[in-house]
């Protein structure tokens, strides 16, 4: 039997709630605690152990969060309390602890926390062009420069943090500065002379400024 829309009678009105605040207790009656583990390499551990305390302030102090080293597992655990007020808090906590665990220095590294659009991009010197032996020796050597000097010219000229770790290259920095500086590094890869490179970047600055 079908009923009228007017028998049924006017709509009640939407409930209105107010928003939630990060931190809010949830339906069971707690906060919701939430956990991130970051493995540490073998190799990574004694500098770990040595710089604890400069890696343990920031995130327990400036983002209220709690921070372990787990030895049996091999593992920095993070958790949120319920004094944590941002959401993205503990995913910030992670970036910054696995940044310094690639190689970044503290001081670049804890850039991550106070800015929203910093990356981390991982890439290997084989995903780009396939070497071995002295050729890739070579390769490495090109990279750096001597003294490191075609590293930070590239880390200049970019806004980026460059770390060469063997074959595996890490680049800490916006989006944009980021792309730029990876096609540096892979012309480089490529075999193209520095000079070369170094005036290829110097316009792709330019534009970037101007944008």
């Amino acid at each position: 039997m079908a009923m009228d829309a007017d028998d049924a009678g006017p709509l009640p009105d939407k409930p209105k709630f107010a928003p939630l605040a990060p931190g809010d207790k949830g339906a069971g009656g707690e906060a919701k605690v939430e956990f991130r583990r970051v493995p540490v390499p073998q190799h990574r551990m004694t500098p770990l152990k040595t710089a604890w305390m400069e890696l343990y302030k920031p995130i327990t102090e400036n983002l209220k969060l709690d921070m372990r080293m787990n030895l049996k597992t091999k593992k920095v655990e993070l958790k949120s309390t319920p004094q944590t007020t941002a959401s993205d808090a503990l995913q910030k906590a992670a970036d910054f602890v696995h940044a310094y665990l690639l190689g970044f220095e503290i001081r670049d590294a804890v850039a991550l926390l106070r800015l929203d659009d910093l990356y981390v991009e991982c890439f290997e010197i084989k995903d780009v062009k396939t070497l071995r032996g002295e050729h890739l020796s070579r390769c490495i050597g090109r990279l750096a420069g001597k003294d490191g000097k075609t590293k930070f010219t590239i880390e200049n000229a970019t806004r980026t943090r460059i770390v060469l770790a063997d074959t595996r290259i890490h680049i800490l920095g916006s989006f944009q500065n980021i792309r730029v500086a990876r096609d540096a590094l892979c012309a480089l890869i490529l075999g193209s002379p520095a000079s070369k490179v170094y005036s290829k970047l110097r316009s792709s600055c330019s534009r970037l400024n101007d944008s």
